[in-house]
């Protein structure tokens, strides 16, 4: 039986998106990335946490979208933020300076102590099998933020044994490598996906899986993974979506969706 088929009132994405939402807490101070992470975070600035603060790389705080944005560029940020300050500010000074909670990132692939790539799939950089979207400020937001979330679905091609191009440093080689790399903060302290959370272990800093959602087993994230996954001594269930949560969500998406003249893919 499907995750679907078992649980028809919602999708894998939607579960996902929400349970990831759900972490952030009002008044937060969060460097968000465009796709996922930014649904999440405005479902999260619309349901349980109006104050939660929205950072993108473009310079804008305190964004308050109503549809999400396409770029960072989108128009959308500007028009609807606290203030919009240059480049170079919202690096140097908020995120360098050590005033942004969270940086929440989407990814291509990560690998088992959350290093990320969102340059390339293949080997070889020159011809790539796949070449992505690329960086853009993804590797300072891992590099500086206090903490790292992730969010991605959760598959053999996405969760890999060795990332592709490692783009943006989680915990590098494990242990006490990252703050050996001169990477500061915490680095990924959950990686959210339509499985469940991944969570890393205190000492080795390798990815075990801490929560599933409603449903899912362990072996299916087992099966989805592309390393022998740990498992937390006591996995925790996720809570299933509210209505208020999904019609919120869905909300969003329909408007954004209109706006923007495009079609919902299918889940």
């Amino acid at each position: 039986m499907s995750f679907s088929q078992s649980h028809p009132g919602y999708t894998p994405a939607e579960i996902m998106t929400i349970e990831a939402s759900r972490r952030l807490k009002d008044g937060t101070v969060c460097f968000v990335g465009i796709g996922l992470p930014s649904a999440a975070a405005n479902l999260a600035r619309l349901t349980h946490a109006p104050d939660v603060v929205l950072i993108y790389e473009s310079g804008t705080i305190g964004a308050k979208p109503d549809i999400l944005p396409l770029s960072i560029g989108d128009g959308e940020l500007a028009e609807f933020a606290d203030t919009v300050v240059s480049v170079p500010e919202i690096f140097r000074y908020w995120l360098q300076g050590g005033h942004v909670d969270i940086g929440f990132l989407g990814a291509a692939q990560v690998d088992r102590y959350g290093n990320i790539n969102s340059t390339i799939i293949g080997s070889d950089y020159a011809k790539p099998k796949v070449r992505l979207p690329g960086a853009g400020g993804a590797p300072e937001i891992a590099s500086n933020a206090k903490e790292t979330w992730i969010i991605i679905k959760q598959s053999l091609r996405t969760f890999v044994e060795k990332v592709d191009f490692l783009t943006s440093v989680g915990h590098y080689e494990g242990g006490d490598s990252r703050a050996r790399s001169g990477a500061r903060g915490a680095g990924p302290t959950a990686v959210i996906t339509d499985l469940g959370v991944l969570t890393p272990d205190p000492t080795t800093k390798e990815l075990v899986l801490s929560a599933l959602h409603p449903g899912v087993s362990v072996e299916q994230a087992r099966a989805a993974t592309g390393w022998d996954l740990k498992i937390a001594n006591l996995i925790k269930d996720t809570a299933p979506p509210t209505q208020l949560e999904l019609v919120t969500l869905r909300d969003l998406h329909s408007r954004t969706a209109k706006a923007h003249g495009i079609t919902l893919a299918p889940d």
